[in-house]
């Protein structure tokens, strides 16, 4: 049976991961099959396998989802992560940037855009859910997405444009359009050209 996992979040994300009438935490626990033992005082959470617990990765699953509410997205997002199709990705400023204060808000305020521009248009663009809190930023997704997402935030922590940026997430939008159909008609990478002009869109799929 996998072991008890434990988590340390900030006491201001336990409201969020209790949820009103503990809702969040139930849900949490029915959709991982886990039992979760949440300390509000200390800010700890104890992830315990139920006996019932029938997926094998339910403490796995049970801790990103904690991590990602922990990280400032909606418990309704962070549920995403039961599916094996998605990932979470946590994001490190000070890493790319250093540990000023003044240089964390300029480039949480230049991925944020105004008036949240430039967070919409990578979140739609990329397909992912981002969240913005503390030093990080992080990501929920499908592991292709992720990756577009990711890089586009690292050419802003690098000083890139947001026009350079949009234009890269252009690109990879229709790259990653052209993989999906690629891999609905089974062809390889090097087994298919299309004529100059031809427009791929979603209907193709439909």
């Amino acid at each position: 049976m996998p072991e008890t996992d434990y988590l340390k979040i900030p006491q201001n994300r336990i409201g969020a991961l209790i949820g009103k009438n503990g809702g969040v935490k139930k849900s949490i626990e029915d959709a991982t099959g886990v039992i979760l033992d949440i300390d509000s005082d200390e800010g700890t959470v104890y992830i315990e396998p139920s006996e019932n617990m029938e997926d094998p990765l339910g403490v796995w699953n049970a801790n990103h989802i904690v991590k990602a509410i922990a990280r400032g997205f909606n418990p309704e997002v962070a549920l995403k992560l039961v599916s094996d199709d998605y990932y979470l990705e946590v994001i490190s400023l000070p890493i790319y940037i250093g540990k000023s204060k003044k240089a964390l808000a300029r480039y949480k305020s230049r991925i944020i855009g105004t008036e949240g521009k430039t967070r919409e248009i990578i979140m739609q663009m990329a397909e992912v859910d981002m969240a913005i809190y503390g030093k990080t930023v992080s990501l929920i997704g499908e592991m292709d997405n992720i990756m577009v997402a990711k890089e586009a935030i690292e050419m802003i922590l690098k000083g890139s444009r947001h026009k350079s940026v949009y234009g890269f997430l252009e690109r990879k939008k229709e790259d990653l359009k052209m993989k999906e159909f690629k891999d609905l008609v089974g062809i390889e990478d090097d087994k298919i050209e299309f004529k100059e002009g031809f427009e791929f869109d979603e209907k193709t799929l439909q």
